[in-house]
């Protein structure tokens, strides 16, 4: 065997223990993404279910669940941080927030300025 064999072999064999390592910490990634998603879905089912709060405060722990779990999917799913070469993904996923914000709030606009306009007698 020459020295290239030798010393290929053994860049083959980092590779692939770096790819090994690399998919294991991924895989813990998801895993914990799942987890935390599966916590914030059960939250709200279980208060739903068998809690005795109020309403009020059952929709407040039910948004904010759903906000939390948001942020767990573009962290742990969507791999979207703060760190300054995702921003661009985290800027295109603001603007379409703010563009499908817009939109809604515009139908809804629309829709009850022409209700209040076609039925003004069946207004609370």
């Amino acid at each position: 065997m020459n020295q290239h064999t030798v010393s290929s072999r053994s860049t083959h064999r980092s590779d692939a223990d770096e790819t090994a390592h690399t998919k294991r910490a991924e895989q813990r990634t998801y895993l914990w993404g799942f987890g935390l998603a599966l916590i914030l879905t059960l939250i709200p089912f279980g208060l739903v279910a068998f809690g005795s709060l109020s309403a009020g405060t059952i929709y407040i722990v039910i948004g904010a669940c759903a906000i939390l779990q948001v942020v767990v999917h573009f962290r742990f799913f969507l791999h979207i941080t703060l760190a300054r070469n995702k921003r661009e993904d985290l800027q295109l996923i603001l603007f379409t927030v703010l563009i499908l914000t817009i939109m809604v709030g515009g139908t809804l606009w629309i829709l009850f300025n022409l209700y209040y306009r076609m039925m003004p007698d069946m207004l609370p």
